[in-house]
């Protein structure tokens, strides 16, 4: 019998930011029309939400794929993922016009500018929260599936 491995991994990524990116969206869109945040948060939103579970699907079945020979640890195959993200991220993002980069910070929107000073420390704390989320999460949804 065929247990489908590859779509049980593919399902386990999925699932969390199929869960948690409509929940950010409705906070995003909150943001936007009762607190009326003056640039437009949700044009920013729409590609993420479409790639982002399929990706961490697609992440999800490269471990398992690559688990046989590499015997990479779940958290650090995740905490991977971010690095290859911000770059997608931020070419989409500049080609878009939601995103400016300039010699001493990024402009979002036109509107909102963050330096590098504190990009640097936020991005490794997405780094860190890849690893655990990766780590404990996912890990247990691929225990449940039987494929971690």
């Amino acid at each position: 019998m065929n247990t489908h491995p590859y779509l049980r991994a593919f399902l386990a990524g999925v699932f969390l930011p199929t869960l948690l990116l409509p929940v950010m969206l409705t906070g995003f869109v909150l943001a936007r029309l009762v607190l009326q945040v003056p640039f437009p948060i949700e044009r920013g939103l729409v590609f993420p939400m479409a790639l982002v579970p399929a990706g961490w699907g697609l992440w999800n079945m490269i471990w398992l794929a690559t688990q046989a020979k590499l015997h990479q640890p779940l958290g650090l195959h995740g905490a991977v993922l971010p690095l290859l993200l911000l770059p997608g991220g931020t070419v989409v993002a500049s080609c878009l016009g939601i995103l400016q980069l300039g010699s001493s910070g990024a402009t979002w929107f036109q509107a909102c500018e963050v330096p590098y000073a504190l990009i640097v420390p936020c991005f490794l704390a997405v780094l860190v929260g890849y690893y655990l989320i990766w780590k404990y999460l996912v890990g247990f949804l691929n225990r449940v599936l039987g494929i971690g």
